[in-house]
Protein backbone atom coordinates (compact mmCIF):
# COMPACT_ATOMS: atom_id res chain seq x y z
CA UNK A 1 0.00 0.00 0.00
CA UNK A 2 2.86 2.48 0.91
CA UNK A 3 4.55 1.98 -2.44
CA UNK A 4 1.57 2.57 -4.59
CA UNK A 5 0.99 5.95 -2.73
CA UNK A 6 4.59 6.75 -3.42
CA UNK A 7 4.07 5.64 -7.05
CA UNK A 8 1.28 8.09 -7.04
CA UNK A 9 3.38 10.88 -4.60
CA UNK A 10 6.45 10.44 -7.53
CA UNK A 11 3.62 10.54 -11.11
CA UNK A 12 1.83 13.59 -9.59
CA UNK A 13 5.70 15.44 -8.80
CA UNK A 14 6.65 14.77 -12.29
CA UNK A 15 3.55 15.18 -13.91
CA UNK A 16 3.47 19.05 -12.08
CA UNK A 17 7.10 19.23 -13.41
CA UNK A 18 6.29 18.79 -17.14
CA UNK A 19 3.21 21.08 -17.13
CA UNK A 20 5.60 23.45 -15.60
CA UNK A 21 7.73 22.82 -18.38
CA UNK A 22 5.20 23.05 -21.25
CA UNK A 23 4.37 26.62 -19.42
CA UNK A 24 7.80 27.79 -18.84
CA UNK A 25 8.84 27.26 -22.88
CA UNK A 26 5.28 29.12 -24.13
CA UNK A 27 5.57 32.35 -21.56
CA UNK A 28 7.47 35.10 -22.84
CA UNK A 29 8.59 36.29 -19.65
CA UNK A 30 11.92 35.31 -19.46
CA UNK A 31 13.52 38.59 -19.51
CA UNK A 32 11.39 41.54 -18.09
CA UNK A 33 12.33 45.34 -18.94
CA UNK A 34 13.94 46.80 -15.40
CA UNK A 35 13.07 50.81 -14.83
CA UNK A 36 16.32 51.65 -13.57
CA UNK A 37 18.41 55.03 -14.40
CA UNK A 38 17.11 56.76 -17.05
CA UNK A 39 14.49 54.28 -18.70
CA UNK A 40 11.79 55.79 -16.66
CA UNK A 41 9.16 54.51 -18.77
CA UNK A 42 7.14 52.95 -16.46
CA UNK A 43 3.26 52.67 -18.38
CA UNK A 44 4.96 49.96 -20.53
CA UNK A 45 6.79 46.68 -19.91
CA UNK A 46 8.83 44.98 -22.37
CA UNK A 47 8.86 41.10 -22.15
CA UNK A 48 11.22 38.44 -24.35
CA UNK A 49 10.71 35.07 -24.56
CA UNK A 50 11.71 32.33 -26.64
CA UNK A 51 9.11 32.69 -29.20
CA UNK A 52 7.85 36.21 -29.00
CA UNK A 53 8.63 39.78 -27.45
CA UNK A 54 5.51 41.60 -25.67
CA UNK A 55 5.06 45.45 -24.95
CA UNK A 56 1.94 45.72 -22.01
CA UNK A 57 0.31 49.21 -22.25
CA UNK A 58 -1.18 50.00 -18.60
CA UNK A 59 -4.48 50.64 -20.24
CA UNK A 60 -4.29 46.34 -20.19
CA UNK A 61 -3.62 46.72 -24.13
CA UNK A 62 -0.91 43.70 -24.97
CA UNK A 63 1.03 43.57 -28.44
CA UNK A 64 3.40 40.43 -29.05
CA UNK A 65 5.57 39.67 -32.07
CA UNK A 66 7.08 36.66 -33.02
CA UNK A 67 10.96 36.55 -33.74
CA UNK A 68 11.21 37.09 -37.39
CA UNK A 69 14.60 34.88 -37.20
CA UNK A 70 16.29 32.59 -35.05
CA UNK A 71 19.88 33.54 -35.73
CA UNK A 72 18.91 37.09 -34.33
CA UNK A 73 18.11 35.94 -31.23
CA UNK A 74 20.97 35.87 -28.47
CA UNK A 75 23.38 32.60 -27.40
CA UNK A 76 21.36 31.97 -24.44
CA UNK A 77 17.67 31.96 -25.61
CA UNK A 78 19.13 29.92 -29.07
CA UNK A 79 19.88 27.44 -26.42
CA UNK A 80 17.12 27.79 -24.54
CA UNK A 81 14.77 27.30 -26.95
CA UNK A 82 16.08 24.04 -28.45
CA UNK A 83 16.70 22.41 -24.70
CA UNK A 84 13.45 23.50 -23.28
CA UNK A 85 11.77 22.09 -26.77
CA UNK A 86 13.85 18.66 -25.99
CA UNK A 87 12.76 18.72 -22.49
CA UNK A 88 9.22 19.19 -23.63
CA UNK A 89 9.57 16.02 -25.88
CA UNK A 90 11.36 13.83 -22.67
CA UNK A 91 8.73 14.98 -20.28
CA UNK A 92 5.79 13.89 -21.83
CA UNK A 93 7.83 9.96 -22.72
CA UNK A 94 8.81 10.29 -19.07
CA UNK A 95 4.87 10.88 -17.86
CA UNK A 96 4.00 8.35 -20.53
CA UNK A 97 6.59 5.79 -18.95
CA UNK A 98 5.12 6.11 -15.48
CA UNK A 99 1.67 5.78 -16.40
CA UNK A 100 2.41 2.59 -17.84
CA UNK A 101 5.01 1.19 -14.74
CA UNK A 102 2.60 1.81 -12.21
CA UNK A 103 0.93 -1.44 -10.42
CA UNK A 104 -2.97 0.07 -10.71
CA UNK A 105 -2.22 -0.24 -14.63
CA UNK A 106 -3.01 -3.41 -16.93
CA UNK A 107 -1.31 -4.01 -19.43
CA UNK A 108 -1.16 -7.24 -21.79
CA UNK A 109 1.49 -9.43 -20.51
CA UNK A 110 3.26 -7.12 -18.53
CA UNK A 111 4.87 -8.70 -15.28
CA UNK A 112 5.85 -6.84 -12.12
CA UNK A 113 9.37 -7.20 -13.52
CA UNK A 114 9.01 -5.55 -15.96
CA UNK A 115 6.65 -2.63 -14.75
CA UNK A 116 9.70 -1.97 -11.79
CA UNK A 117 12.47 -1.75 -15.37
CA UNK A 118 9.54 0.80 -16.67
CA UNK A 119 9.12 2.61 -13.64
CA UNK A 120 12.67 2.79 -13.22
CA UNK A 121 13.09 4.48 -16.47
CA UNK A 122 10.39 6.83 -16.25
CA UNK A 123 12.10 7.89 -13.18
CA UNK A 124 15.58 8.54 -14.21
CA UNK A 125 14.19 10.19 -17.75
CA UNK A 126 12.24 12.72 -15.35
CA UNK A 127 15.93 13.62 -13.60
CA UNK A 128 17.24 14.20 -17.17
CA UNK A 129 14.16 16.86 -17.84
CA UNK A 130 14.42 18.22 -14.36
CA UNK A 131 18.43 18.63 -15.57
CA UNK A 132 17.83 20.03 -19.17
CA UNK A 133 15.37 22.37 -17.91
CA UNK A 134 17.32 23.92 -15.22
CA UNK A 135 20.33 24.10 -17.25
CA UNK A 136 18.86 26.61 -19.85
CA UNK A 137 16.79 28.87 -17.24
CA UNK A 138 20.19 29.11 -14.96
CA UNK A 139 22.11 30.39 -18.10
CA UNK A 140 19.42 32.48 -19.08
CA UNK A 141 19.53 34.09 -15.55
CA UNK A 142 22.94 34.61 -15.54
CA UNK A 143 22.91 36.24 -18.37
CA UNK A 144 20.53 38.60 -17.38
CA UNK A 145 22.82 38.80 -14.31
CA UNK A 146 25.44 39.73 -15.99
CA UNK A 147 24.31 42.38 -17.89
CA UNK A 148 22.59 44.43 -15.50
CA UNK A 149 25.78 44.84 -13.61
CA UNK A 150 27.85 45.93 -16.14
CA UNK A 151 28.13 50.04 -16.58
CA UNK A 152 29.07 50.06 -20.29
CA UNK A 153 25.44 48.93 -21.19
CA UNK A 154 22.56 51.18 -21.86
CA UNK A 155 19.95 51.41 -18.93
CA UNK A 156 17.19 50.74 -21.35
CA UNK A 157 18.49 47.70 -22.42
CA UNK A 158 19.25 45.91 -19.00
CA UNK A 159 16.76 43.65 -18.06
CA UNK A 160 15.50 42.07 -15.15
CA UNK A 161 14.36 38.35 -14.15
CA UNK A 162 10.72 37.36 -15.10
CA UNK A 163 8.30 34.73 -13.51
CA UNK A 164 9.25 32.39 -16.37
CA UNK A 165 12.44 31.61 -14.68
CA UNK A 166 11.09 30.90 -11.36
CA UNK A 167 8.34 28.82 -12.71
CA UNK A 168 11.28 27.14 -14.44
CA UNK A 169 13.21 26.32 -11.30
CA UNK A 170 10.55 25.01 -9.59
CA UNK A 171 9.32 23.08 -12.42
CA UNK A 172 13.12 21.46 -12.14
CA UNK A 173 12.89 20.93 -8.92
CA UNK A 174 9.19 18.85 -8.97
CA UNK A 175 10.94 17.12 -11.90
CA UNK A 176 14.17 16.11 -9.76
CA UNK A 177 12.20 14.98 -6.87
CA UNK A 178 9.81 12.62 -9.24
CA UNK A 179 12.29 11.31 -10.53
CA UNK A 180 13.64 10.38 -7.48
CA UNK A 181 10.30 9.11 -5.92
CA UNK A 182 9.79 6.56 -9.17
CA UNK A 183 13.25 5.37 -9.00
CA UNK A 184 13.25 4.81 -5.17
CA UNK A 185 10.05 3.16 -5.37
CA UNK A 186 11.07 0.81 -8.53
CA UNK A 187 13.30 -1.45 -6.67
CA UNK A 188 10.04 -2.57 -4.18
CA UNK A 189 9.84 -5.99 -4.48
CA UNK A 190 6.28 -7.08 -5.17
CA UNK A 191 3.36 -5.71 -4.94
CA UNK A 192 2.81 -3.77 -1.39
CA UNK A 193 6.53 -4.57 -0.62
CA UNK A 194 5.80 -8.08 -0.07
CA UNK A 195 6.58 -11.61 -1.99
CA UNK A 196 4.38 -12.16 -5.21
CA UNK A 197 4.36 -16.53 -3.94
CA UNK A 198 3.90 -17.41 -0.41
CA UNK A 199 3.53 -20.71 1.57
CA UNK A 200 0.28 -22.31 1.83
CA UNK A 201 -0.35 -21.86 5.91
CA UNK A 202 -0.02 -25.11 7.59
CA UNK A 203 -3.53 -26.98 8.45
CA UNK A 204 -4.37 -28.43 11.84
CA UNK A 205 -3.95 -32.00 12.21
CA UNK A 206 -7.57 -33.40 13.46
CA UNK A 207 -7.33 -34.39 17.18
CA UNK A 208 -8.15 -37.89 17.75
CA UNK A 209 -9.66 -39.69 20.93
CA UNK A 210 -6.46 -40.95 21.63
CA UNK A 211 -4.95 -37.38 22.09
CA UNK A 212 -8.49 -36.58 24.14
CA UNK A 213 -7.46 -39.23 26.95
CA UNK A 214 -5.76 -37.53 29.74
CA UNK A 215 -2.34 -39.55 29.96
CA UNK A 216 -2.14 -42.33 32.64
CA UNK A 217 -6.33 -42.75 32.88
CA UNK A 218 -7.01 -46.00 32.04
CA UNK A 219 -10.88 -47.08 31.16
CA UNK A 220 -13.07 -48.30 33.58
CA UNK A 221 -14.79 -51.70 33.85
CA UNK A 222 -18.49 -50.42 32.62
CA UNK A 223 -16.87 -48.59 29.51
CA UNK A 224 -16.06 -52.41 27.64
CA UNK A 225 -19.58 -53.31 28.33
Amino acid sequence: MASSALQWVGLLLGGAGAVGTVAVTIMPQWKVSAFIGSNIVVFETLWEGLWMSCRSHTNLRLQCKVYDSLLALPTDLQAARGLMCAACALAALASLAAALGMRCTRCAGAEAKAKGATLLAAGVLFMVVGVAVLAPVSWVAASIIRDFYDPTLDDGRKRELGEALYLGWVSALLLVAGGAVLSCVSYVPGEGGRPRYQLPARRAAPRSWRSERKPGSLPSRSQYV
